[in-house]
């Protein structure tokens, strides 16, 4: 496995979770990463990006002023620190890296390497 996501798990609305997605052979250290995210019948959407170096992030909508997108150059880990969580945000979380050096997207189709995913759910 290229990419692994963790830190998923249960918890109530306004509470806050820490999702790692981590690159241990450091394959992906020049590229940059994303999160989507899948609710249950739901089609997966884009959550947020991060470029290479961490200078650079993208948000969706619906995230900001929630989530926050970090990334450790050290350790190859990017995070998602989700804060606020509400129901709405229940979904099975997948951590990316594009296949290009292309700037940050939103665009799914540009990520060709996909972790396992982590589960999250909020509950009311």
């Amino acid at each position: 496995v290229q990419l692994q996501a963790s830190g998923g798990g249960l918890v109530q609305a306004g509470g806050s979770l820490r999702l790692t997605c981590a690159d241990s052979a450091g394959k992906f250290s020049s590229y940059g990463r994303g999160w989507f995210r899948q609710a249950p019948g739901r089609e997966r959407e884009f959550v947020a990006a991060i470029s290479w170096d961490g200078d650079s992030t993208l948000l969706a909508d619906s995230v900001k002023g929630r989530f926050t997108i970090s990334r450790d150059i050290a350790k190859n880990n990017v995070y998602l620190q989700m804060d606020s969580l509400e129901p709405e945000d229940t979904a099975v979380y997948y951590c990316a890296a594009p296949w290009w050096l292309g700037p940050l997207t939103e665009n799914e189709s540009k990520y060709g390497y996909w972790g396992q995913g982590t589960l999250v759910t909020v509950s009311s």
